[in-house]
């Protein structure tokens, strides 16, 4: 039986799924004396290190932790679960850690997009079972701004580079923890877990302390999904955002078993977009909670929902939150959180004012959650002008003419899947979101949607270059080329597709072969 510690932030039915599947049983501690009274722990953890260390006291918890952890009993943290072991965090002046490994933890201050998101390597600096068995060339997933400096050099698992050279784990005898998520980090993540659950299983991974690690850039799945006219879910895809085809709604299959197909095909994150989720649903009948909960028991690999991420009230009269309704698609196994529409409305409310309020889904759910945990999908259009003069919107100066010989235009931002323009361009809704709170932008664009013509390289790299955090590219798609030209011409983190790898058009196995000797990405 292992135990796990859930202080209520975060996506725990991964690491749940990743145990499950090896054969073990879980049990979700409810009070300190079921921490004191684990054989092994598991504390997996996301979001704000104050909100944490605050419901770990609160709840008595603090006290148990460290009575386990001092008798040296089996531990693995996981992400922030790794810095509460810390003295204290940059994240939280004046708030203390569980102090166990002396030392702070640090925001990163480097030339690159925070947070730092994707697949990356380690470097490991001693021996420790919970590599066994691998080559130490593996990837894993990292989602964190923060990171962890010890005082001791000897509690230093592995290291790994991003703009510095940060440390990725730590190892006290039978105490673990690492920055990455192994439930998200596929068969490499789940070799981890079976390295804790009963150590010894191959021998021990090499030890490399020099030579720098390199982050991965991340082919992305997406599934659009909405109910057909016969109420059934089912994954389609629109041209131009439209997504009927002789009157019916574009059938290309059902979305847990398409998720499954593209994670073992090699996907390194997997979007569900709700598409019809504007519309007013109770949050219990909200079909997307069950797709999710199917899809993590058997994809190991970063979920992304979006679609339906708002205030509501139902047909009862009872109002839910923003946060309320991010929290439920995060307990069935969302890992981000994806909001369209409503970031459009609440950009144009702050460039009104100038002020924030706290009460947006933006600013909500990255205060619980960590701003690495809300993203941003932009469908921009392109409107095309004579001159930059006089308009208050980012313009950029276009290698393609408009209509009328236009050589201008800027990102219309839309809502209502595409069917609604709004007044705000697509890099200023990227730039206050970033100050609102935003962890990453998906970047789509209705003019390159459906047509298999490459991704709008003006596009991104104009809001790529406007942000400090990760962009990826949407729309457009038609070839594995289409990936290169997106990573070699701009700065975007991860590309997106759909339609190509729902019609095995281009497998994601195909894109990955193509970009491998061309683009750092992660095999298999």
């Amino acid at each position: 039986m292992i135990t796990l510690l859930d202080y209520g932030a975060g996506n725990v039915r991964s690491v749940i799924n990743a145990i499950e599947k090896l054969g073990e049983s879980v049990h979700v501690a409810a009070s300190p004396d079921e921490i004191r009274a684990a054989e092994k722990l598991v504390f997996p953890g996301v979001g704000n290190f104050g909100r944490m260390m605050e419901v770990l006291r609160d709840n008595g918890y603090v006290d148990a932790l460290l009575n386990y952890l001092n008798a040296d009993r089996p531990f693995l943290g996981i992400c922030l679960g790794l810095q509460a072991l810390f003295d204290s965090s940059e994240e939280a002046p004046g708030v203390r850690g569980l102090g166990f490994i002396p030392g702070t933890v640090r925001r990163f201050d480097v030339d690159l997009s925070v947070p730092h998101i994707g697949w990356n390597g380690i470097a490991i600096q001693k021996n420790a079972h919970l590599f066994d068995g691998m080559t130490g060339d593996e990837k894993f997933y990292f989602v964190h701004s923060y990171h962890v400096v010890p005082k001791n050099s000897d509690d230093i698992l592995t290291k790994t580079d991003y703009g510095i050279e940060f440390v990725s784990s730590i190892a006290r005898k039978n105490v673990c923890a690492t920055q990455f998520h192994p439930e998200k980090s596929g068969p490499a993540g789940l070799a981890v877990f079976q390295n804790f659950l009963k150590p010894a299983a191959g021998a021990s991974a090499p030890v490399r302390k020099s030579g720098k690690t390199r982050l991965a850039k991340r082919i992305v799945a997406c599934l659009d999904v909405r109910a057909n006219d016969n109420g059934d879910l089912v994954v389609t895809k629109g041209d131009q955002y439209d997504v009927r085809e002789k009157g019916e709604v574009r059938n290309l299959g059902k979305p847990v078993e398409l998720a499954r197909r593209y994670y073992e095909e090699g996907a390194d994150e997997i979007t569900f977009l709700n598409i019809t989720g504007y519309r007013d649903f109770p949050l219990e009948d909200m079909p997307m909670l069950e797709v999710l909960r199917q899809t993590s028991t058997n994809v190991f690999v970063p979920l992304t929902i979006g679609g339906g991420i708002r205030q509501y009230t139902d047909k009862d009269g009872k109002r839910y939150s923003s946060l309320e309704v991010a929290s439920e698609y995060f307990r069935s196994g969302a890992d981000k959180i994806s909001i369209g529409s409503d970031a459009v409305m609440i950009v144009e409310d702050f460039l009104q004012t100038g002020k924030k309020t706290g009460e947006s889904a933006i600013e909500q759910i990255s205060q619980v959650y960590g701003n690495q945990a809300v993203v941003i999908s932009i469908d921009p259009r392109r409107v095309y002008v004579q001159s930059p003069e006089g308009l208050p919107q980012h313009v950029i100066e276009t290698a393609i003419p408009g209509p009328n010989g236009e050589t201008y235009c800027w990102f219309q931002c839309t809502i209502k899947g595409g069917r609604e323009g709004r007044p705000v361009d697509a890099v200023t809704l990227a730039k206050v979101c970033e100050q609102l709170g935003a962890g990453e932008i998906l970047l789509n664009s209705i003019d390159r949607d459906g047509t298999n013509s490459g991704f709008d390289i003006e596009l991104i790299r104009a809001v790529s270059e406007a942000v400090s955090i990760p962009v990826i590219a949407s729309s457009g798609a038609g070839n594995a080329g289409h990936f290169q030209e997106v990573f070699e011409k701009t700065s975007a983190e991860a590309a997106l597709a759909a339609g190509i790898f729902h019609r095995r058009e281009v497998p994601i196995s195909e894109v990955k072969a193509f970009l491998e000797e061309k683009v750092e990405i992660r095999k298999g």
